[in-house]
């Protein structure tokens, strides 16, 4: 599968990424939870990365 690289520029942009991905991964059956290490070469930093699921809420969409 390619991906096209989307120019993300605020944090509800990264937010509504990080939720399409998450939710592609649950819905084919990954274990979203745990944690990632993300390497990046030197151009980049690294980033750790910890997912938990949390208890929803009224509000919650």
């Amino acid at each position: 599968m390619t991906t096209e690289e989307t120019a993300l520029t605020s944090r509800e942009e990264l937010n509504t990424e990080l939720k399409a991905l998450l939710r592609r991964a649950y819905n084919n059956g990954v274990d979203v939870e745990g944690g990632w290490e993300c390497r990046n070469g030197s151009e980049h930093p690294d980033w750790d990365v910890i997912v938990t699921e949390v208890q929803k809420n009224e509000d919650s969409e």
